[in-house]
């Protein structure tokens, strides 16, 4: 099955899921599913929660990832789940480092020490036939 990205929340999640794709495809490794979470709402953090637990026990045998905005703000939440097998921050997700088999389980970092964002260059979005601008 390779990656399988299911991404909730804004247009900037649906650009930063083809970067995890292609980073997680590129690591190789067994069937991966990665939760690219929101956390605008408390609904939406419900539905991404629901959605993991939804996820393994369709899918038993793949790992299951959990970055986003709702991974970056309550980290423990979602590795306190017995569904998930890894939770990555924000800034984390970007790095191709992060999606080797022996990177942390846990690899959440302080978001606002962030000061510089770097580019993720993508060649499309699955699915979608208008790009989005990284701004």
């Amino acid at each position: 099955m390779g990656v399988e990205v299911v991404t909730f929340g804004c247009r900037l999640n649906a650009v930063e899921s083809e970067t995890i794709r292609n980073r997680a495809a590129m690591a190789g490794g067994a069937t991966t599913v990665v939760v690219n979470t929101c956390a605008v709402t408390a609904e939406a953090v419900r539905q991404a929660r629901q959605t993991i637990r939804r996820l393994r026990r369709e899918r038993p045998t793949a790992q299951i990832v959990v970055t986003g905005c709702a991974a970056q703000t309550s980290p423990d939440v979602f590795a306190a789940m017995p569904e998930v097998d890894r939770v990555l921050g924000n800034e984390e997700k970007l790095r191709a480092d992060a999606w080797s088999g022996s990177a942390q389980r846990l690899a959440v970092g302080d978001i606002m020490a962030v000061r510089r964002l770097a580019p993720q260059p993508i060649d499309g979005i699955e699915g979608r036939t208008r790009a989005f601008l990284q701004v």
